[in-house]
């Protein structure tokens, strides 16, 4: 990727705890802005010399795994019927990306750094705002905004007798925090409704920053949605027109299991109506996860193994989960059932709801079923 920066400029943060603070716990100030020939030859062109292409090439999910998710897509928030210039987010940004002079942009990058430090959770660091051109697709530039948080307990290595000697003000690479501006789907596509943003920690500064910005909704909550409107669709099949107490107990016994964070299993739906439903999930994300826990026993896969490898029933008023595939695996944690050969399932199944806690074998009784194995024809193999 050619990248050819036009204006970069630098700021420092201090807050609680850093010596040159002030009395309010924060201030900041601007050290230097940088134009394209000043920045080729300058010490942070080195510093960040990969870093515009990581953050363009960084991989996001539009609808994450988990709302925790480090790299997001924003959207810029306007009411109906009004155009993408009346967000005062993008208009911050357009204006940045339209500066015609070192100047300008200086002045608008001030502003923009005011504005952050009215967060809440802003932190010491540095605040890169840059603005940078990518020749080998377009001649509009992208806006990036960098934030280095300071790193605690830095040192160089200084002499035989004071052995180190204290950094102050250290930054590093590995926890840029980013904004990009616009997004960049797809090589040679840009949205500009659309900006990433990536922040590795849990505080969410540059969230709190991008007031009205909004996030899309991570995946499992957006299946969540589609799954109970299944239901809903199920129920007014169902009873069509009537209105009855009972349609109501059931519309109620919905809301209060799709409302619930630890969910029993209903026993609403047929193997079929499952699968169907399923079915239409994996066909808009084939790798859509899938887990659940029987007691204490947690089982992690995918929906599409479900009725393919793994399998719900019932027998002697137990719950089973049967999970089929052609070999086991075992990591750490080596234990004896590692040795076992397997009994049948026809030979499992009069066992499943007949064992209680004082069935299990006790030491002594281990080791002698041991012996008299390995006295036998099919004992272990050795």
């Amino acid at each position: 990727m050619d990248f050819q920066m036009q204006y970069l400029s630098f700021f420092v943060i201090h807050t609680d705890g850093d010596e040159s603070a002030t009395s309010s716990g924060k201030r900041f100030k601007h050290y230097q802005t940088l134009d394209e020939d000043t920045y080729e030859d300058s010490e942070i062109q080195r510093f960040l010399d990969d870093e515009f292409k990581r953050i363009v090439k960084r991989k996001v999910e539009r609808n994450p795994n988990s709302a925790g998710a480090p790299t997001k897509i924003g959207r810029f928030m306007v009411e109906p019927g009004y155009e993408l210039g009346s967000n005062q987010n993008y208009n911050l940004f357009q204006r940045l990306r339209d500066a015609d002079s070192k100047e300008r942009f200086i002045g608008i990058a001030d502003e923009l750094v005011r504005i952050y430090m009215d967060t809440s959770a802003v932190r010491g660091g540095a605040f890169i705002i840059a603005l940078s051109k990518l020749n080998t697709y377009f001649d509009e530039p992208f806006l990036f905004l960098l934030k280095c948080d300071f790193e605690p307990k830095i040192a160089r290595i200084s002499d035989e007798r004071n052995l180190i000697s204290q950094v102050e003000m250290a930054i590093s690479a590995r926890s840029i925090k980013s904004i990009q501006y616009p997004h960049m789907p797809e090589e040679g596509m840009l949205e500009h409704w659309e900006l990433k943003i990536h922040q590795a920690s849990h505080a969410r500064y540059f969230e709190d920053f991008l007031k009205y910005v909004s996030y899309e909704k991570p995946l499992p909550e957006v299946m969540g949605e589609q799954v109970v409107e299944m239901v809903h669709q199920y129920i007014a099949d169902k009873w069509q027109e009537d209105e009855s107490s009972e349609r109501r107990e059931e519309e109620n016994a919905v809301e209060v299991w799709a409302a619930s964070e630890k969910r029993d299993l209903q026993e609403w739906w047929s193997q079929e109506q499952v699968e169907v439903a399923a079915a239409a999930l994996v066909e808009q994300k084939p790798d859509l996860p899938f887990s659940f826990k029987l007691d204490s026993v947690t089982i992690k896969g995918l929906l599409a193994d479900f009725g393919a490898s793994i399998h719900f029933a019932k027998h002697n008023g137990r719950y089973l989960v049967v999970i089929e595939g052609d070999a086991f695996q075992f990591d750490k944690g080596m234990s004896p059932v590692e040795l076992l050969q397997p009994l049948d399932l026809v030979d499992v199944l009069p066992l499943i709801g007949s064992k209680q806690p004082s069935d299990v074998p006790n030491e002594s009784q281990s080791y002698s079923q041991i012996g008299e194995n390995a006295n036998s024809d099919e004992g272990v193999p050795w």
